[in-house]
This record gives C-alpha cells, structure tokens and sequence, in this order.
C-alpha cells in the first residue's frame, strides 16, 4: 500500500516538473512562428550592418534561415500553398544559372558570398514578403523601418562629412583596412555607391510617406536639408546622376500634387543647404578633384572595352565560371591589376558571364518589375496607405534609380537587392 501511495505521488510530481521542461521550447517555437514581421525585418537590420568584407560571425545568413524556417513551417502548419507570380520565373531562372557556374566551379566563399547577395536572397525575400507583410500593420512596420534606415544613414553620412568620427556607429565603418571608399561616406555597407542607392530609395519612400501625411514635419524638414548632404557625401558621380534624375522625374511626370510641391521643397532646402554649407565648412576642392579625377574613367574604359569584346567572342552562353572570366579578363587589361575584376555593370558582367540567355532573363525581369505599377485589380478602399496606388507611381521611379547605378556599378549589395524586392 506504501508502494502504491509512493508511485501514486511520484506521477503527479514528475509531470509539473517536467512541465517547465516542456513549456521553454514550445514557447521558444510559438514565439519563433508568431513573429515572422520581426524576424524579416530583423533580417534586413542583420543585412544593413553585415557588410561582405566584415569578417564577423555571419548574423545575416544566420537571420535569413531563421526567416525561411519560421515561413516553412507556417505554411506547413496552416497548409498554404506556395505562391508565384511574374517576377518569380525570371529571377529563378537567374539563380539556376549563377549557381550552376558556382557548383561546377572549386570551392571559393566569395563566389557563393556574391551568388547569395545577388540572387538568393532577393529571391527568398521577394517570396517571404509576399507571405509575411499581408496586413496594414506588418506593412506600416515596414515603412517604419525604411524611414528609420533613412534617418540612420542619412546621420551617419553628414557625420562623416562632418568629421565627427565619435558620433559614428558601428566603428568598422572607420576602419580604412575593409571595404573600399574609405573616403567617402560609405556608411556600414563599406561601400559608397550601396550607401547612395538606399539612401535615394529610401528618400522617395519618404516622399511617398510625406504624401500620405505619415511623415512628421519635423522630421520631413531635417530629411529635407539632410538627405542632400548625405547623397553629396557619397562623392559617387553614378549617385549623384541618379539622385537627380529621380527628382526631376517626381516633378515632372509625378501626378500627386502633394508630392510635386514635396519633390520641389527637396530641391529649394536642399541647395539652401549646400549653400549654407559651403559658406561655413565646405571643402570645395575636394569635391572639384573627385569631379575631376580621370583615374576611374580611364579604368571603366578599359574594363568596358575588355568586356565587350569577350563578349562578342561568345555572345550565346557568355564565358561561364567566374574564375574563366577572370583570367581572360586579367589577360586582356594591362594598364591595371587589381586582385579581383568588376565589370562595374550589371549588364555586361551578365553578358559576359552568361551571354544573350542572362540578358534575356534580366529584361524578362526587368519587364516584370515594372509592370507591377499598373493598378490593382481590386481598386485601394480607405484612407491612403505605404504601398497603395499612390506607390505603384512612384515605383518606376525607384526602379529607374536603381537601374541608373546599376548601368555603373554591379549590383552585389544584398541590402540593396533585399530592399527592392521586399517593395516589388
């Protein structure tokens, strides 16, 4: 009877502390599974400060997985199908293509680095965001972020014009040992033309936010008189062409009035700006030298001129593995050896990779993208909001900017394509 009373007792007591046992990582899952709108944009924080040549534990990739994994196995849960859509085929169909030149290639990170920062990742982001910014409220947290982004970079730029090294965060973006334009407003991509095109995206998702009045005055006027500091910082002649072509664009074919009169009040503050600026602090020369310096030209010309003509060799499948197009590359150019060749355009890097079958593929793409600004087919109900119809005019322009600079530079920023296609 002691026996039975004891094994009687015993049950109960295992059960509730086994209990806690049991609940710490059903809670962890639960927590995991119910909070995908943090975890995507917690992915492209992670993105934002984990540039490729910060040697640092991978939080970015680490954050990707944790996004795909919470999504799958939501959809695994609730049974969803896996949606597609226009843009889905062209972008696959590109991906397919880089990794097979990857795979059939020996081992280097930096190719599987680039492969995800030009490919994979947009392609898991643009599928993620369509699962996960599905209500008002994810998506007005989204816009958030991006006014949030903007506000950083856009500080982080004026400080390092500035010369206030002590106000810069995170420190590595001081570091000259990493990254490239350590002269220039790089801010923690390490890279100024990534820095110029997200704060150029970001200032037109401002406007759009100023036009749906979300954008409080006080901080539209610093943006207003900051953003054209920052661009300017960027000292990229790319950046700067871009920049102002995407607001002569809002001025002139932009049908919102509001946005018109915000796109003009840019201008006026901003050149206010700069004139106040160049009385005070302003190092003239130092702009009028990079204006000047003829060294990146001449490079581009030859790198262009090298490219084309190995492009004209093999026009239909392109060079293949990037270690081939390298070392054809290498013997072609004389004048200039750096470690590593970047065509510094999109196009022709696919053309001489891949040939006329990427550069179909990316103009079936680009095609797709921009036809998302046709209307929806269920017209917007209610008050404006980020990503309505007001938007889909607008995205044109965004999308021009990024084309412009990716005329001039290759698109391998990861933040950059991860930003786009969450929009698209």
């Amino acid at each position: 009877m002691s026996a039975g009373l004891i094994a009687a007792s015993a049950r109960p007591y295992k059960m509730v502390n086994g209990a806690p046992v049991l609940a710490v990582p059903l809670r962890v899952l639960h927590a995991w599974l119910s909070a995908p709108t943090f975890l995507f944009l917690l992915t492209l924080t992670a993105m934002l400060f984990r540039p490729p040549d910060l040697k640092d534990f991978p939080i970015d990739r680490v954050a990707l997985l944790l996004l795909v994994g919470c999504i799958g196995l939501r959809m695994c849960v609730r049974r969803e199908p896996m949606r597609t859509y226009r843009v889905t085929w062209p972008l696959l169909a590109l991906t397919m293509l880089a990794l097979w030149g990857v795979v059939g290639a020996p081992y280097q990170s930096q190719s599987w680095s680039l492969l995800a920062a030009k490919w994979i990742v947009p392609l898991l982001l643009f599928h993620a965001a369509g699962l996960v910014f599905t209500d008002q409220n994810s998506i007005r947290m989204l816009e958030m972020f991006c006014l949030a982004a903007l506000l950083y970079l856009t500080m982080t730029s004026i400080f390092f014009l500035l010369g206030a090294d002590s106000l810069i965060f995170p420190r590595f973006i001081l570091d000259a040992g990493i990254g490239i334009h350590a002269d220039r407003a790089r801010g923690p991509f390490l890279q100024a033309v990534a820095n110029g095109v997200s704060l150029n995206i970001l200032g037109l998702i401002a406007l759009d936010s100023f036009r749906r009045s979300k954008l409080p005055r006080v901080l539209a006027m610093i943006l207003f008189l900051a953003v054209p500091l920052a661009l300017l910082a960027t000292k990229t002649r790319a950046v700067w062409l871009s920049a102002l072509l995407s607001i002569v664009a809002v001025v002139l074919f932009g049908r919102d009035r509001r946005m018109r009169r915000a796109a003009v009040a840019f201008c006026l503050l901003g050149v206010a700006a700069l004139v106040v600026f160049a009385v005070q602090r302003f190092n003239s020369q130092e702009f009028s030298e990079r204006l000047q310096d003829q060294s990146p030209v001449d490079f581009r010309s030859e790198i262009y001129q090298a490219g084309w003509q190995m492009f004209t060799e093999k026009p239909l499948l392109g060079w293949g593995t990037d270690a081939s197009v390298q070392t054809e590359v290498a013997r072609r150019i004389s004048d200039f050896h750096p470690e590593y060749y970047v065509f510094h355009n999109t196009f022709l890097e696919l053309a001489v990779g891949r040939g006329l079958l990427a550069l179909a593929l990316y103009g079936w793409l680009i095609l797709c993208l921009f036809r998302l600004a046709r209307p929806a087919k269920t017209g917007s109900q209610g008050p404006p909001r980020f990503l309505d119809s007001g938007f889909r005019k607008l995205w044109p322009v965004i999308l021009g900017v990024y084309l412009v600079d990716a005329s001039a530079v290759v698109m391998n920023y990861q933040f950059v394509n991860g930003l786009l296609f969450t929009l698209a």
